[in-house]
């Protein structure tokens, strides 16, 4: 099994992609906007790249809400960025964590209904004053604490919907003041104040996906980031912090990672990553990738086994108009406040 997730280039499978996707066996897929049109649709895509394989993959997608949603209207209703969760828990922690709940909870089952068992949510990502706007209002909050209990609500309210969530950026994007689209950020912060940024990763090392971020820390490694560094990912991501679920790199095709695609992925998979993200459905880099990565460790096999243990099972509380409505009267003691 080659250790990548591979992005698709249209609504369906080109003739290419069903014969190389075949023949190379990725461990996964992610979809976007060009991928998705209508409910019908994309069940039908999702089906289809099932049945490459014969048996389930991880089918993924960046659905937070907010900024981040691939599946928008009319189709999917919207979800709300994670600031309106942070804004509600500094006047209700409970009510909040409740509301992050059933609105994971909803998100999941839009998800699950078309055939996708995993989406990078939540971001555990401590936001800081001057945190760049690539995190912004995604964050959860300010305080380590809060950002973990929110996080772990999302995660229940996906598992209730039988979708897998992703905790991401380790080992924190709260930092970083440019964007890692567009050029290496370096943190320079000391241990004591990194120690706020993994609190939230520890909280939620149970989690069975996790992935990694394109940051600079020099207190920890300062030639290579986060998502290159041996130390890092052994030293803080797996030591410290603990995590021992899948490990993903943030997508290999972002500008503050220098080199081919291949080569960043050569070098992400020896540094400790499980599994290279690669989202573009550039065939040219899909190959490269195949030619340059081991097959999945066996560790890595184990892990994404665990992950997709993890999805298929739902296990709703309510229907899906029931928990929209259930979070919009909480979130609207914001209002009432």
């Amino acid at each position: 099994m080659t250790p990548a997730i591979f992005g698709l280039s249209g609504t369906s499978l080109t003739d290419a992609e069903r014969g190389f996707f075949r023949e190379v066996d990725p461990a996964g897929y992610i979809l976007f906007g060009r991928n998705i049109d209508t409910a019908d649709q994309l069940r039908a895509l999702t089906d289809d790249v099932r049945a490459i394989h014969g048996r389930d993959v991880l089918v993924s997608i960046d659905q937070e809400g907010g900024r981040v949603q691939r599946m928008k209207a009319p189709n999917w209703p919207p979800y709300p960025a994670g600031e309106k969760f942070d804004a509600l828990y500094r006047l209700a922690p409970a009510s909040a964590i409740e509301a992050a709940r059933v609105n994971a909870e909803a998100l999941g089952a839009d998800l699950a209904e078309v055939g996708i068992n995993c989406t990078y949510h939540p971001p555990l990502d401590v936001r800081r004053p001057g945190t760049h706007d690539v995190i912004g209002d995604r964050a959860l909050g300010s305080e380590p604490m809060q950002v973990a209990a929110l996080g772990r609500a999302i995660l229940q309210g996906l598992e209730r919907a039988g979708v897998v969530g992703c905790i991401k950026h380790m080992p924190g994007h709260g930092l970083t003041y440019v964007d890692t689209h567009k050029s290496m950020p370096t943190v320079t912060a000391g241990a004591e104040e990194l120690e706020t940024d993994i609190a939230p990763f520890r909280s939620l090392n149970d989690c069975p996906v996790g992935m990694t971020g394109h940051l600079l820390f020099t207190e920890w490694d300062a030639d290579n980031p986060a998502t290159l560094s041996e130390t890092v990912i052994r030293e803080i991501i797996r030591g410290r912090i603990g995590f021992d679920g899948l490990l993903l790199t943030d997508d290999i095709d972002m500008q503050a990672l220098e080199g081919t695609v291949p080569e960043r992925g050569a070098r992400a998979i020896a540094a400790g990553c499980d599994i290279v993200l690669n989202c573009w459905a550039k065939m040219e880099d899909q190959q490269g990738l195949v030619d340059r990565l081991p097959a999945l460790s066996d560790a890595g096999k184990a892990r994404l086994d665990r992950a997709l243990a993890a999805t298929g099972s739902p296990a709703r509380t309510a229907d899906h108009a029931e928990l929209l409505a259930k979070r919009d009267a909480l979130l609207a003691l914001t209002e009432a406040a």
